[in-house]
Formats: C-alpha cells, sequence, structure tokens
C-alpha cells in the first residue's frame, strides 16, 4: 500500500475517534506509519488531506456502482444491486453518506465541492483539488452510468435509472421500517421495475 492510501486510511479511521477539527496532521503521519513530511509532501495541508479522502470516497462510491452494474441478472436485477450499493454504501461510509444527501455533520471535514487552486506536483492531490460532485450531480452520474450498461442514455431509460438512484437515496435518509415489508431499497426497485414493465 501506498504512503498516501495509508495515510488516507489513517485519516478516515480518525473521523471515528473524533471530529475532523480535532483530527491533527501529526496523529494522522503517525498511525499511518510515515513522518509528516511526507503528509505534507503528499496534500500540502490539512484541507488537501480532506478533499483527497473526499475524492477518494467518490471514487470507491462509483467503483461500487460500477460492480452492481457488470453484475450477474438482468436489467431490473442490475438496478436493484445499483440501489442496495448505494444504501449500503451511505450506511457503512459517513463520507459517502454526505455526499449522496448534503448533509455534512460537524464531524465530517468541511470541504467546498468547487475545485481549489493547486499547486501540488503530485498528480493525486491536482486531481482532488479539482471539483467535487454536488449530491445531484453524483444522482447524475449514477444514472448516465446505469443508462449506458442498460443501452441507451435518455428518454425513458434515463428516467427509470435517475429513478432508481432517487429511491435509493430517499432510503439512506428514510429507512424502510421493519415489519412493513420493505426488504431494502433494492427490492423495492426490482419490484416497481417488475410491476411497471419498464425495463
Amino acid at each position: 500500500m501506498s504512503a498516501r492510501e495509508s495515510l488516507l486510511d489513517a485519516a478516515f479511521a480518525a473521523l471515528a475517534r473524533r471530529p475532523w477539527a480535532a483530527v491533527r496532521m501529526v496523529d494522522v503521519a503517525a498511525a499511518a506509519g510515515v513522518s509528516r513530511q511526507t503528509l505534507y509532501n503528499e496534500f500540502g495541508t490539512k484541507d488537501g488531506l480532506a478533499r483527497a479522502l473526499v475524492r477518494r470516497e467518490v471514487d470507491g462510491y462509483l467503483a461500487g456502482v460500477e460492480r452492481a452494474l457488470a453484475g450477474q441478472g438482468d436489467v431490473r436485477e442490475r438496478l436493484g444491486a445499483v440501489a442496495d450499493w448505494v444504501v449500503s454504501a451511505a450506511r457503512g461510509n459517513v463520507v459517502v453518506r454526505a455526499l449522496v444527501t448534503g448533509c455534512w455533520s460537524s464531524w465530517l471535514p468541511s470541504v467546498s465541492l468547487a475545485a481549489v487552486p493547486s499547486s501540488s506536483a503530485v498528480p493525486a492531490q491536482r486531481r482532488a483539488d479539482g471539483a467535487l460532485p454536488s449530491p445531484g450531480e453524483l444522482v447524475g452520474v449514477v444514472r448516465d452510468r446505469a443508462a449506458a450498461v442498460v443501452g441507451a442514455g435518455g428518454g425513458e431509460v434515463g428516467w427509470t435509472c435517475e429513478l432508481v438512484v432517487r429511491v435509493a437515496v430517499s432510503c439512506v435518509v428514510a429507512p424502510p421500517l421493519p415489519g412493513e415489508g420493505g426488504g431494502g431499497a433494492g427490492e423495492l426497485v426490482r419490484g416497481v421495475l417488475y410491476r411497471q414493465g419498464v425495463v
């Protein structure tokens, strides 16, 4: 594992113990087993570390979407798998939850979604300093990737794929109550698509 990944892992783990404002760069470096200078060489500042952490979580979230879309089964199964992934990723990762809902707690890094000027010599940091997606933009990215797999980019297929993502995000914000037949976002999506014969 690279020093950069070790540092990002250490920063993410620190969020489980204290608010981002209380996370110290020296502690992140020590937890990753690298020098503070290596940390500053990779990220520049604590804000740079925060942006890189958020960028990594965006990338991991979208990689999970790709895995769900590449899975076995018909279109309903794969779109159901996307819905399940959106919910499980958001429930298991506080940064992803904030990204998909737009609700950033005081424990999380406060990062601007707009691109910031970057003077970093590290390509990964220059990418992290670029624009980060808003919740609506993230819905659009997942919708477009799903529509491409389904076989069309617009029209009814695009709307169906957007609906899938929005249903999943709604299940993150307001999970189905136990005992109401709500087996989760994927089951809900599969059932609706089957009954409507949309896809």
